[in-house]
């Protein structure tokens, strides 16, 4: 198999017959071996039953959830599907258009990009809703991350097989797919400006707070990238130089207290300075941080997957 297209959908029976109409008009001047996969994530329309009636003309597989676990988790079912060589998701709602299927393939195939993300240079999303917070957004993870993509949140994407094979995708961390797939060691990311149309059919699943999820989730892949295997260098640092802080501190003006009284001047007792209670604090956190790290470590090193590494070659 050359070839998989996965594509998640939720409510999109209208644009089916259409887009399967037209992957297959890019698709068959090629001599492709390829494959789609539908994940229907729940739907509460028709979609099922339109995937149903497509599959009797294409090639085509469908997959149906009993109710909506979101795009990661229908991606991550399309991934375990895939048999293509190379795989391309996009989204069914036919802003992402199949003309870029061929393209990104041969990218992927022929000039060895590990992934091919898609950059929807011109967007017919509304300006404030969409289009500013999508920069904002896609300037902060490439900050965080150090994959410099204009958009990749883009649901049109390309990536060779064992790239796909070797992440695990939960949660919403389908917006980071390329920043997983670099911490599993496929590095090669490119990106390909890809025409963006106007939506067609209904109306779009996700609101405002998508950003807000995607920063956060940002945030944890961050760390486990980071810490998930070795979490006391963080919590066990930190807790460190808090109760050295506030230890440091508590001496400090004790050590003033028995000078100032030796030499007969007037003091001030250590339990009536509020910088001894501030310095007590630290220590009480300072100790937690480091116990936090110190349960964090062990549950590290008893977890199944901590020498679950992925092996990109053998001989």
């Amino acid at each position: 198999m050359d070839l998989t297209i996965v594509i998640p959908l939720y409510n999109e029976e209208e644009s089916l017959p259409e887009l399967s109409q037209e992957v297959e008009r890019e698709l068959k001047e090629s001599s492709l071996k390829w494959q789609l996969i539908f994940i229907d994530d729940g739907s509460s329309d028709n979609s099922w039953g339109v995937i149903k009636e497509l599959s009797e003309s294409y090639p085509i597989r469908g997959v149906r959830f009993s109710r909506n676990y979101g795009k990661s988790a229908a991606l991550y079912q399309g991934f375990k599907l895939a048999e293509g060589e190379v795989v391309i998701t996009m989204d069914a709602d036919l802003q992402d258009s199949p003309q870029e299927i061929v393209p990104i393939y041969q990218m992927v195939k022929e000039e060895g990009w590990d992934v091919v993300s898609g950059w929807k240079k011109k967007r017919y999303d509304n300006l404030f809703s969409k289009r500013i917070p999508s920069k904002i957004y896609n300037s902060f993870a490439s900050f965080v991350t150090g994959i410099k993509l204009h958009d990749m949140n883009c649901g049109l994407k390309g990536y060779r097989k064992e790239v796909i094979k070797s992440i695990e995708l939960y949660g919403e961390m389908h917006r980071y797919i390329p920043y997983l797939s670099k911490n599993a060691g496929y590095g090669k990311i490119g990106e390909r400006v890809v025409k963006h149309n106007p939506r067609k059919y209904g109306k779009s699943k996700f609101g405002i707070s998508r950003f807000v999820n995607g920063y956060l989730d940002l945030l944890s892949l961050w760390f486990l990238s980071k810490f998930g295997k070795r979490p006391m260098h963080l919590f066990g640092l930190a807790g460190t130089l808090t109760f050295i802080l506030g230890g440091s501190t508590a001496l400090y003006l004790m050590i003033e207290k028995i000078v100032t009284q030796a030499k007969g001047l007037g003091y001030r007792a250590v339990t009536d300075q509020p910088l001894f209670y501030i310095s007590l604090v630290a220590l009480i956190i300072g100790v937690q941080l480091f116990l936090a790290g110190f349960l964090a470590e062990l549950i590290s090193r008893s977890s199944t997957d901590r020498n679950n590494y992925s092996i990109r070659e053998e001989i």
